[in-house]
């Protein structure tokens, strides 16, 4: 018979608790918005991740030998009235593939006795308010025993350590949602350049928010259930602002606007970031320093293939980023040198302090260690050149196939002195989604375009 993917990772996670393990993994809570009003409800990713079950208040249970436990909320008619239909425990095991299931209800009865006689307990550190604690009471029952012959676990360890490396490679269940999840996303922001290009040309008065909407109209409109976070849409200056959030500035003729937008869908996150002209043409500053973060962008991609470390593609991008701040008399070379110097010494951090990517997956910013495994005690030292404190650093990840990254470099240019006018208050990020591949790597987010030039001839069709 063959598995579904929810089950395969059960099983794979079983396999990992050693002999006598068990562990106990809860999905996230309701969370009061105001009075009488919640924030919409989305799962915790771990649970997500073993059941593919979406409902609050939920619990899974695994012991070492497979089997499966799912404590779910029981069916009620009234309450199904209000709040919607639920599985319920009788349906949950043909549904989920799960052995058992029970209401959640029943959740501090059965958890001492699934504990009971077992050598490690395996939950979710710090991840969960309280958890400790339950866990904790839940083994008193279990202690109370011991004259009777129970055992008591001896052994608490967090499950995140085994989750963290398994959601690091991605199945082709998982692949299939990010490429679907890109695509919509991709679609959404030619969506908003077209739109901002339009109202400029009809003298609508066009702001932050009315870009939001489109990106969200586009995101429910091909199923995606959520953002997969707070949109940042940054007009003009706006874009020098890392995490400015849509609000309400006027996009004006002439300036920019960068986007940073990704729909979320049945769990898996897009990540799209894309900076263009608001009214569809770029002025020759603009795009001097948008080809150049274009430039960076590509040197990562092609860095971003198995057996490179994670540190690869930010470290081309760096490259190709300093040596086209001296380029463009950003920096200068009387002062700050040759592009290995504005390197060593981090001369381009003013304009770009961020780092090039992060794992990608059911959060945006994705579990998964930066750390490669077996060389984590390999640590270097260096001192940083611009706060004079002591780095500590060790060899960062080798890349895999099916480890899913961004690749975002950017440009932040504020009024400095001695950098040009010309380039004042422009902000410039591009974003992409990679999978790491047997040979290379695949693009997820390419369904809007990202060259200059087609940019332009996309938003002349508005």
């Amino acid at each position: 018979m063959t598995l579904n993917p929810y089950a395969r990772r059960r099983a794979a996670l079983a396999a990992q608790l050693g002999a006598g393990g068990v562990a106990v993994i809860p999905t996230a809570p309701e969370r009061m918005r105001n009075r009488d009003s919640d924030f919409p409800y989305r799962h915790d990713s771990y649970f997500y991740y073993l059941t593919g079950f979406a409902e609050p208040q939920a619990w899974l249970v695994l012991t070492a030998d497979g089997r499966s436990t799912l404590f779910c909320q029981p069916k009620d008619k009234e309450r199904e009235i209000w709040d919607g239909i639920r599985l319920g425990p009788d349906a949950a095991p043909a549904a989920l593939g799960v052995d058992e299931a029970f209401s959640v209800d029943e959740l501090a009865q059965r958890l001492p006795r699934l504990l009971e006689n077992t050598t490690t307990v395996w939950y979710p550190f710090a991840t969960h308010e309280g958890l400790e604690t339950r866990i904790a009471g839940w083994l008193q029952p279990v202690r109370a025993r011991v004259r009777q012959g129970a055992q008591v676990p001896g052994r608490q360890a967090d499950v995140c350590a085994l989750l963290d490396e398994m959601r690091l490679v991605k199945d082709t269940h998982e692949l299939d949602l990010m490429r679907r999840a890109g695509q919509i996303s991709a679609w959404a922001h030619a969506r908003a350049m077209r739109t901002s290009a339009r109202m400029l040309r009809q003298g609508e008065d066009v702001r932050e928010y009315h870009l939001e909407a489109e990106l969200l109209h586009e995101f429910r409109r091909h199923g995606s259930q959520f953002p997969a976070y707070g949109s940042i849409v940054a007009a003009g200056a706006n874009a020098c602002v890392l995490h400015y959030r849509a609000d309400a500035a006027p996009i004006r003729d002439g300036e920019l606007v960068l986007i940073d937008a990704g729909a979320e869908l049945d769990g898996y996150a897009g990540d799209i970031t894309r900076t263009f002209p608001a009214n569809g043409r770029f002025t020759g500053p603009q795009r001097a320093l948008y080809d150049l973060v274009l430039a960076s962008q590509q040197a990562a991609i092609e860095a971003t293939r198995p057996g490179r470390r994670f540190n690869d593609p930010h470290d081309a991008t760096v490259r190709v980023l300093s040596q086209g701040l001296l380029d463009l008399g950003i920096l200068h070379k009387d002062v700050a040198g040759s592009v290995d110097d504005v390197i060593e010494q981090r001369a381009y951090f003013p304009f770009y302090m961020h780092r090039t990517g992060h794992w990608l997956g059911m959060d945006v910013h994705d579990c998964g260690s930066y750390v490669e495994p077996g060389e984590a005690d390999q640590v270097t030292e260096r001192k940083d050149p611009l706060s004079g404190e002591t780095v500590r650093s060790r060899p960062s990840r080798i890349l895999q196939p099916g480890m899913v990254l961004t690749i975002e470099p950017g440009l932040y240019i504020r009024p400095t002195e001695g950098v040009p006018e010309a380039y004042w208050n422009i902000g410039i990020r591009i974003e992409d989604d990679a999978v790491v591949t047997a040979t290379g790597h695949e693009l997820l987010t390419r369904d809007v375009p990202v060259d200059g030039d087609e940019i332009e001839a996309l938003m002349r069709q508005a």
